[in-house]
């Protein structure tokens, strides 16, 4: 009887180790990567500074297309020549975002605190009078800032602050105050007047960023940025701003998106609650997440719980 128990004993271990060696690797060591909603692999976020009239060419054909943009204003100058007004603030900008550029759009970096608060609170307090929304994202007037200025407006409610950088890639932004964009538009582009051997030049950078984020089989972000009173004057820049939209427009594997909704999103997925082996994974956001684990996707309802 004895020997018979051994034998069972023997047998079961050795099924064991065998479905051990069989099975798929431990959940704790599952890859777990962030897709953007719907599951979708490319984001694109238009970025625009100022609020000048011209404004209002750019937003009804980003319409057009069903492509967002954030619009980084100066509440003090609206109204004055060439800006907006402040009474077509909420209407122009309805389905895209307002964000702050400060009042009056002074060089931070040469400020002291209490001038760099007054700037983006003053300016955030009047745009969310103007869009009866908060207002929680801003761009750098100039793309100036520095240490100082970026430890000032932390506090003050801005969530993230863009920077005039280009990084002329894809990168997802890991500091939300020191915010690089992909590139301008156009990249340097129509910078120099009737200089038409480097405006081709700088139109091919741009393209050729376009067309590798087109083609990116990975997680990519193109946040392109600049100010629509650029597209005015001599030359076809509002054609060229159209056939752009034209090659990134209605493609199902690109999710149009605002700056502060991108934040949001990134901040749900870094919100998700793991459990030790990573076999439960809990959405707490108010919004649905999208993941993939070892290349198959999952949708997290928001308030869901996936079991692997």
């Amino acid at each position: 009887m004895k020997n018979i128990i051994l034998l069972i004993s023997f047998v079961f271990l050795t099924h064991s180790l065998i479905a051990q060696t069989n099975n798929d690797k431990p959940s704790s060591s599952l890859r777990i990567e962030m897709l953007f909603p719907q599951g979708k692999s490319k984001a694109l976020i238009m970025s625009y500074d100022d609020g000048p009239i011209a404004d209002k060419k750019l937003v009804k054909l980003m319409n057009d297309y069903g492509i967002k943009g954030t619009f980084h204003l100066n509440s003090n100058k609206l109204g004055t020549k060439d800006y907006v007004t402040r009474e077509e603030v909420k209407s122009l900008y309805t389905g895209h975002e307002v964000s702050v550029h400060t009042a009056n759009h002074p060089g931070l970096g040469d400020l002291s605190k209490i001038d760099i608060t007054y700037q983006v609170v003053e300016d955030r307090r009047a745009l969310e009078k103007l869009t009866g929304n908060t207002v929680r994202g801003m761009a750098y007037p100039f793309g100036n800032y520095n240490d100082f200025v970026v430890e000032t407006i932390n506090g003050l409610g801005i969530e993230y602050a863009r920077t005039t950088n280009d990084s002329y890639d894809f990168s997802i932004p890991t500091d939300f105050l020191r915010w690089h964009p992909s590139i301008h538009q156009f990249a340097k582009a129509f910078y120099i007047p009737n200089d038409t051997a480097n405006d081709k030049k700088e139109l091919a950078i741009f393209y050729k960023l376009v067309g590798d984020f087109i083609k990116s089989d990975r997680l990519a972000l193109l946040d392109v940025w600049g100010h629509s009173w650029e597209n005015e004057g001599t030359g076809n820049k509002w054609g060229e701003m159209e056939n752009f939209f034209k090659l990134v427009a209605n493609r199902k594997d690109i999710h149009y998106t605002t700056q502060i909704d991108l934040v949001d999103y990134i901040n749900a997925y870094k919100n998700l609650k793991f459990s030790v082996d990573k076999n439960l994974i809990k959405n707490i956001s108010s919004m649905d997440v999208y993941i993939k684990i070892d290349g198959k996707v999952y949708k997290l309802a928001s308030g869901a719980q996936l079991v692997l």
